[in-house]
């Protein structure tokens, strides 16, 4: 019994203090920004506070991450079949090339440029499936487009003279060139530069605005190409006589053409020599063995036949 009265004493302390704490939530509500004006108000915000659905939220919350998620992975999807069909574009269109025997400065020419669309369309169907708005999207990319292009004009230049490459074909894959002040063979045509080797292994990169707007020395278009070598002899040397060595020289070499024949002629009569120019036609390929060779054969041979090479020569006349 005197539990019981303990009990009922202690509730109704305990219910004074609610009332009294409420009062002074109350009081205090009334001065701040919230608005609470009475004990009714914060019952009601409790009320309210309590009524809310937390398992629908959290539903809600799954089912829209549930939502994202598929949207990413169906994206991520997407961009791998994208890439491999790609592959494939790229792996037919070699072989169409390989049928149809296109250049090969063509070939990496247009698998650039299409490589690079395919794969703008799949970054566009990427996006297009992650929800995003491709309208304001390519027309984002198409402000961004203009700007870098102003910014970029030199880059476009260069674009445009690989175009201009490739189609007047000044020069291919495997030529070799003389261009800019470099010499070397034409390694690939790019969309931007062209790269050549030169003969002492060295890359060099020219951008193709400016290559394709200046001299280019191409040395492999034509299958025959002629060699000269300049021959100085000594005052007082036979000119039949150089010219049946030098010449029967020539004709002992199996890479010297027969047609045109081989010719030595007296180009000049300098200071202290005279000058011979022998010349004979070559396969292209046969250039610089043959030019080596008899250049290393006239310097051994003609001596051997009484034929010898001058020294600077200065008469000094002294007056008394």
């Amino acid at each position: 019994m005197k539990n019981l009265l303990f009990i009922s004493t202690q509730a109704q302390e305990g219910a004074a203090a609610a009332e009294s704490g409420a009062e002074t939530v109350a009081e205090v509500a009334k001065e701040s920004p919230l608005a609470i004006h009475s004990v009714e108000d914060v019952k009601e915000g409790v009320e309210q506070l309590f009524s809310i659905d937390y398992a629908g939220l959290v539903d809600k919350l799954l089912e829209s991450a549930l939502v994202v998620g598929l949207k990413i992975v169906a994206a991520l999807v997407l961009f791998y079949i994208g890439r491999w069909i790609v592959r494939r574009v790229m792996r037919i269109m070699d072989r169409v090339y390989e049928k149809k025997s296109v250049e090969k400065s063509l070939r990496s020419f247009l698998s650039g440029v299409v490589k690079v669309l395919l794969y703008v369309v799949i970054v566009l169907v990427v996006v297009q499936v992650l929800g995003i708005n491709t309208t304001s999207l390519v027309a984002m990319l198409a402000s961004a487009g203009l700007a870098i292009g102003m910014a970029l004009s030199g880059t476009l230049q260069n674009f445009a003279g690989g175009v201009m490459i490739l189609l007047l074909r000044p020069y291919r894959i495997g030529d070799y060139i003389d261009a800019q002040g470099e010499e070397g063979t034409v390694r690939k045509i790019g969309l931007f530069s062209t790269e050549i080797i030169t003969n002492d292994n060295r890359i060099i990169y020219i951008p193709n605005s400016t290559i394709s707007t200046s001299v280019i020395d191409n040395y492999s278009t034509q299958e025959m190409r002629r060699v000269d070598w300049t021959i100085s002899v000594e005052y007082g040397t036979d000119p039949e006589k150089l010219r049946q060595v030098v010449t029967e020289m020539l004709k002992s070499d199996s890479r010297v053409a027969s047609d045109p024949a081989p010719s030595v002629f007296l180009v000049n009569l300098a200071d202290s020599s005279v000058d011979f120019s022998a010349r004979a036609w070559c396969k292209n390929g046969d250039y610089w063995g043959l030019k080596f060779a008899i250049q290393e054969r006239i310097y051994v041979e003609l001596p051997k036949s009484g034929i010898n090479f001058p020294f600077p020569q200065l008469d000094v006349n002294l007056k008394k």
